[in-house]
């Protein structure tokens, strides 16, 4: 199998079995790519969820990305992400046609959903305990995670995330800066596991000028005649001006097609409903938003400009600033940041944990009980985190 068929098919089962939202994603990402295929080791992979947690977007479909990047070049990164991003794109559309035909196709919320929110818990969980026991080797390590994880869950901002990790690179810079490499963390940041980049300095600075120019240009774009070019200027501002990843963007959003007159608050909440059951990437609701407008392109086309809107300015960024991180990596004080920016990034995923993960499956004890067995499936019969996710999916339909 050629790198860009591997890479294109391992992103494509994931987007078919990835439920649960950014968090989620990362543990699937990591337990994949990491721990089954060693397409890169621990370091690596936190190193690159940092960088992708700093830059605006869609967090966990630019891991992706990132990922096919150091596996297969720019082509890898296209591979990535039209794999892990179609199943869902596709779905949505059809659910934007079923609601066009026969109106919100949501009723409550089904035992099924209930089954894999638990599940999920469970994924997110064992994730975050494993890149804990490589990451924050050391009471320096672990304190930078502990004091990102209460600063999360402390501070209610958009610009959170993107502070914790600001403050990680600070904190690793200062506090690790003398520290000797007993753990052998630079060795494995340093080991490349690809040798296919194809990610120039030239590439990326097109990609950051390109970046630039059609966000500068979104004034122009907004008022233009065409309903096609404003629903992607409009789905272009949203993934280029947010953090925090797919329950970020959803205000963002609603103001560019609810408040626009686009459609009602009833089709986007089943839209957003609908993101959420099924499988990828959650920014995938830019699928349907296009599918429902009313415009001679038809559903299918619309529904591609917006979900090419959405995701542009995130790839765009991530593939402009991956080849610098690359070029700069072996620097010892920037080991010693992203050090600290990958403690922080622990610290980040298991304050998502808690809230909203946590606190928006388990509710009561009948959920506390069926978390343990879901725990079983994973961490005694050692089932695969997707199977263990479907698995909860069909109980909780019997269940709840």
């Amino acid at each position: 199998m050629s790198p860009l068929r591997d890479i294109f098919v391992e992103f494509f089962k994931l987007g078919l079995t990835s439920f649960g939202g950014p968090s989620a994603h990362i543990a699937y990402f990591r337990e994949r790519f990491v721990e089954k295929k060693n397409w890169l080791d621990e370091s690596e992979f936190a190193a690159l969820l940092a960088l992708t947690q700093f830059l605006p977007g869609p967090g966990s479909s630019q891991l992706g990305m990132a990922i096919g990047w150091k596996k297969g070049g720019v082509p890898g990164s296209l591979a990535a992400f039209l794999g892990f991003t179609l199943p869902s794109a596709v779905l949505m559309i059809l659910f934007a046609l079923g609601v066009m035909k026969f109106g919100s196709l949501t009723d409550g919320e089904a035992g099924w959903i209930r089954g894999l929110q638990i599940a999920v818990v469970v994924v997110i969980a064992n994730a975050v305990w494993s890149m804990a026991k490589t990451l924050c080797v050391g009471k320096t390590r672990s304190l930078i995670a502990i004091s990102t994880a209460a600063i999360v869950l402390s501070v209610d901002s958009v610009w959170t995330q993107v502070g914790v990790i600001c403050f990680g690179v600070v904190a690793g810079s200062v506090l690790l800066r003398n520290e000797p490499d007993s753990t052998g963390y630079n060795a494995r940041l340093n080991r490349v596991q690809s040798e296919t980049q194809q990610g120039t300095v030239g590439f990326s600075v097109f990609c950051l000028v390109a970046f630039t120019m059609i966000l500068l240009a979104i004034p122009w774009l907004v008022n233009s005649g065409n309903e096609l070019i404003r629903a992607f200027a409009g789905m272009y501002k949203s993934g280029a001006l947010v953090f925090g990843g797919g329950h970020v963007v959803l205000p963002l959003l609603s103001r560019e097609t609810v408040d626009a007159g686009w459609l009602g608050a009833p089709e986007f909440a089943a839209g957003y409903g609908a993101a959420q059951a099924v499988p990828g990437p959650l920014f995938t609701i830019s699928s349907y938003l296009g599918a429902v407008l009313k415009n001679p392109a038809g559903p299918w086309v619309a529904g591609l400009v917006c979900t090419i809107g959405i995701f542009l300015p995130g790839w765009l960024l991530t593939l402009g600033t991956l080849p610098f991180r690359e070029r700069m990596k072996n620097v010892r004080a920037l080991q010693k940041a992203l050090a600290g920016a990958n403690a922080a990034v622990v610290g980040l995923l298991g304050a998502a944990l808690y809230d909203p993960v946590w606190l928006r499956s388990i509710r009561n004890a009948e959920d506390v009980v069926f978390l343990l067995g879901v725990s079983a499936l994973l961490l005694v019969f050692k089932l695969p985190p997707w199977l263990v996710v479907i698995t909860a999916g069909v109980v909780g339909g019997f269940l709840y």
